[in-house]
């Protein structure tokens, strides 16, 4: 079986690469980053003894996308792991534009167009896993983060709408979405942010992602905290829940990125908050406490 995986070349895109490689599927990892998926690919091809194929790309191109689905149309991939992306922070009267559209077509029109083409050739032959990275980001807006999380919006209802067009079908074709909350990956370092909550490990959270796909789950949410979040945002007044999210947003501690050279692509894992875990918890059910001042929260 053979299994592709677009961002591989860090954060949750290896570690996904790394478990499909354990558990025996040849792979194709994709990324902009030469160097760093030659070094994966040997790291694979000599602890796993699997194939791995190498196809750099840009997917913030539409373009690029379309050229990889050709690329691979015949290699009869059985798994796609739609990973890619990154995220902007700041104020949106602040933040770059030509950035914020870069993310745009990344996070969302990278995953549309792969979503579609693989979609259609797995519905056709009737078989096929389609997972989709999105985000705690992906059940509310994110104040100071406010693009991103509207992408991750799009990635986790785009998913659902599908799942459910293939369940009416009576489809053998997966869909899913893996919504995680805080993962240790290269984010701060290149995203240019600190980070006070301790994430999940990130092979851990990969881990769970795949054997959670391979249940057929459709939404993978992976830790307690992370699932406490998912289902709070679903019954909290939306006014409150955007200005806890803000509050969130605001205790991050910004630094300059210790690569200007390398625009961040990190994965939907990539967005934490910048609590503990028993501030989390407050912060869910005790926030209101906090901004109960605010004109017309309830």
């Amino acid at each position: 079986m053979i299994a592709m995986v677009t961002g591989a070349s860090s954060g949750m895109g290896r570690s996904f690469a790394r478990i499909l490689a354990r558990r025996g599927f040849n792979l194709v990892i994709v990324a902009r980053r030469r160097q760093r998926l030659e070094e994966l690919r040997a790291e694979l091809t000599e602890k796993y003894g699997v194939k791995v194929k190498v196809l750099c790309h840009d997917l913030s191109d539409p373009d690029e996308c379309i050229q990889l689905y050709e690329e691979v149309e015949h290699a009869n991939i059985d798994i796609l792991i739609n990973n890619a992306g990154f995220g902007v922070y700041g104020k949106f009267t602040e933040t770059d534009l030509d950035s914020e559209l870069k993310m745009i077509d990344l996070n969302i029109k990278a995953v549309h167009i792969l979503t579609k083409l693989f979609m259609k050739k797995f519905v056709k032959r009737n078989y096929g896993f389609i997972l989709n990275i999105a985000s705690l980001a992906g059940f509310m807006a994110g104040p100071y983060f406010s693009s991103y999380y509207a992408s991750k919006n799009y990635v986790l209802q785009l998913t659902k709408a599908l799942y459910e067009e293939l369940r009416s079908e009576r489809s053998n074709v997966y869909i899913g979405a893996f919504c995680p909350g805080p993962v240790k990956t290269e984010f701060n370092s290149v995203a240019g942010a600190e980070f006070a909550v301790e994430g999940l490990d990130e092979m851990a959270a990969a881990e769970y992602a795949i054997e959670k796909m391979f249940d057929g789950r459709l939404i993978i949410v992976p830790s307690f905290y992370a699932k406490l979040l998912s289902t709070a945002v679903r019954v909290a007044p939306t006014k409150m829940l955007l200005a806890a999210t803000g509050k969130v947003q605001r205790s991050r501690t910004v630094h300059e990125p210790e690569n200007e050279l390398e625009p961040p692509v990190n994965t939907g894992a990539d967005m934490k908050l910048r609590l503990t875990e028993e501030e989390l918890e407050d912060a869910i059910s005790g926030m209101y406490n906090d901004i109960k001042d605010i004109n017309g929260l309830e």
